[in-house]
């Protein structure tokens, strides 16, 4: 089981945490090809809302698709997006014919992409050519027949703000390589702390994390005792990790240590077998784990979306931890 779920003896399936790993929607995004030649204009999609929702869309039904074509909504302010880069994204989809809703991450976990053809399909990936993160995109296509009204939010792929400040040297140190994969330096000779740390490295403009919340995040773990490292979302292939926090599903350094930081940050967490996966089945029972958490994105829990998917099953365990 992944470093950071809880799971207490005789009680696996019930303690192991209801969580969603981001992926690619299961009609979404669509790739339908060339643009229609027709001259005529295209009816008018206004879309509405706030960062961080679902977006409120105004339009004529049925909505004929005269051509492809994306417009920003509002623009971002963060990294230019670059081919090949990771990409985090909202995603809320209509059917123009009657406005039934196809997508909407926004009620679970935002879906995880990179940046190019294969991943994104054509028109997606060229409405986001350019984008920075932050930025509301609509899109309008035609899939066999179906018009596809699509909102995108770009979410931030790694934390982003103001440095923290480094940890004390008796604390595990942390750099960055280009692509913000964290390396952590446990110091040599010093004994782990008995109690719970928690440093913000980078602090996050957006908002707090509260208990129910989703969170989603990158993070890697390592041992205190070998500085081995147990587990990472930074690997080729996984995507970003989706949980609700601070209901006692995972394990209890993430849920003291999260808590009422900022969306954005990155957060070192030491966190003491009592606040980890003592007095479980786990193989880490007894150690010390460091944790490097990236906050990329937290929302409330739709109480009317099905329970999401289980993360993680033994043979992923075994991968990741060993």
């Amino acid at each position: 089981m992944s470093s950071w779920v809880r799971v207490v003896v005789g009680a696996l399936a019930a303690a192991t945490v209801t969580a969603t790993v981001a992926c690619a929607p299961a009609s979404l995004p669509v790739d339908v090809g060339p643009a229609p030649t027709s001259s005529a204009s295209q009816a008018p999609l206004q879309v509405d809302g706030t960062s961080g929702a679902p977006p409120t869309l105004d339009y004529q039904k049925p909505f004929d698709v005269v051509r492809t074509g994306s417009e920003t909504v509002w623009p971002g302010t963060g990294d230019v997006l670059e081919r090949d880069d990771p990409v985090l994204l909202n995603l809320y989809a209509q059917d123009g014919r009657d406005g039934t809703e196809l997508q909407n991450t926004f009620r679970t976990a935002p879906a995880a992409y990179t940046m190019t053809e294969e991943s994104l399909g054509n028109n997606l990936f060229e409405a986001l050519e350019g984008v920075r993160v932050g930025a509301r995109i609509s899109l309008v296509e035609e899939d066999d027949g179906v018009p596809v009204l699509l909102v995108v939010d770009v979410l931030p792929a790694r934390a982003s703000g103001v440095e923290g400040g480094a940890p004390a040297k008796s604390l595990p140190q942390v750099r960055l390589d280009d692509l913000g994969v964290p390396e952590v330096r446990i110091p040599r000779g010093v004994e782990p702390p008995t109690e719970l740390v928690v440093h913000p490295l980078i602090r996050g403009s957006g908002q707090q994390v509260r208990a129910g919340q989703i969170v989603t995040a990158e993070f890697t773990a390592v041992r205190w005792s070998d500085g081995s490292v147990v587990d990472t979302t930074w690997t080729e292939d996984t995507p970003p990790q989706s949980a609700e926090i601070g209901i006692g599903r995972l394990v209890e350094g993430w849920d003291q240590g999260l808590l009422e930081q900022t969306v954005g940050s990155q957060v070192l967490l030491v966190v003491p077998p009592q606040d980890g996966h003592a007095n479980t089945t786990s193989r880490l029972a007894g150690e010390t784990l460091v944790y490097v958490v990236d906050i990329l994105d937290a929302h409330k829990v739709d109480p009317h979306e099905p329970d999401p998917p289980k993360v993680g099953t033994e043979q992923e365990t075994t991968k990741k931890e060993g």
